[in-house]
């Protein structure tokens, strides 16, 4: 195993992915969003945008840890841009499929960090509508793929799990943090 370390935030939409990423950012430089490569259109802010083509080479090299569609869009998590991420610094990925975790830690060696960030679907609907998401209603069915996704997986173990309702990003960027920190100290002693 590498002593690479890396997290992977887990949750539906509105979860809480983006908030805890940037207070991680503010707690310590090293922590760096991993930003997926994006096939397709509407908001570009946050992914590094590709074309089916580059999409087509890179799984041709086998280089795509995992992809999946979602709104009309492609998204990959790929070799070249996790190799990056790493080089930057301590990556955070954001998933909202058990698959893609399973993909990325199977896939890609490091010592990964899965992080649930929950909220209740009502809770998506509200943080949706209030940061004015054009799409609110996508958001709330990919809540219930989340959901029923989990539900599937009943024996996926979590390393750190936090209801985003209920604990402050700073509380959950604290405990992530502490727990990287003691996998690091474990790993050298």
């Amino acid at each position: 195993m590498t002593g690479r370390q890396g997290v992977i935030l887990y949750g539906p939409p509105a979860s809480g992915k983006d908030t805890v990423t940037a207070a991680l950012a503010e707690l310590n430089s090293q922590y760096v969003q991993f930003t997926r490569l994006k096939v397709g259109t509407g908001k570009s802010a946050g992914y590094r945008m590709g074309t089916a083509e580059q999409l087509r080479e890179l799984k041709a090299a086998g280089d795509v840890v995992y992809a999946n569609s979602r709104y009309g869009n492609t998204y990959a998590i790929d070799r070249p841009g996790v190799d990056a991420a790493f080089a930057a610094g301590v990556p955070v990925v954001h998933l909202g499929q058990v698959d893609g975790i399973q993909a990325l830690v199977s896939g890609y060696p490091a010592q990964w960090l899965v992080v649930l960030l929950w909220c209740p679907r009502e809770v998506t609907a509200r943080r949706s509508a209030g940061r004015g998401d054009g799409d609110t209603a996508a958001r709330l069915a990919a809540w219930d793929a989340t959901r029923e996704d989990l539900d599937a997986h009943p024996d996926l173990a979590w390393d750190l799990t936090v209801d985003t309702t209920a604990a402050s990003p700073q509380d959950a960027v604290r405990l992530i943090d502490q727990m990287l920190a003691q996998r690091a100290g474990a790993a050298t002693a």
